[in-house]
């Protein structure tokens, strides 16, 4: 039988306290990446609802400025109900095939929304929030009816 010889240092209670100091420090990050995460899929999903939604209210608006105050009042909606910063938030239509005026009957629309996603808790010295955000764009397709615009 070996008896256990006296070593000159004492570990006693160091794993505890080195599961601790390990533990945080993969957690923190693992935290901070689900937080981030779940801020760039709200903004995803935001800027998705919005292309949608304004393609269909264009879509089915029966004139012109009719669709742009709807759409105006649908994206002011979504950025209300996203949280999207609607200064970063930039919406695009075109038509297919191009017409002299978009939209217009028959035409199909393609409506293209961007906004960018700041990182939660980046500072905005030096302009590091802008600099680490991550853009997001959305598009939706709809087409129009032969006879939008004529009632």
């Amino acid at each position: 039988m070996h008896l256990p010889r006296p070593s000159g240092k004492n570990d006693e209670g160091s794993a505890a306290l080195e599961f601790i100091a390990v533990g945080v420090i993969l957690l923190v990050p693992l935290i901070y990446l689900v937080i981030a995460l779940g801020a760039i899929q709200e903004q995803t999903f935001g800027a998705e609802a919005a292309a949608r939604h304004i393609a269909r209210v264009i879509a089915r608006a029966p004139d012109a400025a009719t669709a742009a105050d709807r759409s105006d009042a649908v994206l002011a909606g979504i950025v209300d109900e996203y949280g999207l910063d609607e200064d970063a938030v930039d919406v695009m239509l075109s038509c297919a095939p191009p017409a002299a005026e978009c939209p217009s009957a028959g035409t199909t629309i393609v409506v293209t929304v961007t906004t960018r996603v700041r990182l939660p808790l980046v500072p905005e010295v030096l302009g590091l929030d802008r600099s680490t955000a991550v853009p997001v764009q959305a598009e939706a397709v709809q087409k129009v009816s032969r006879l939008w615009g004529t009632g």
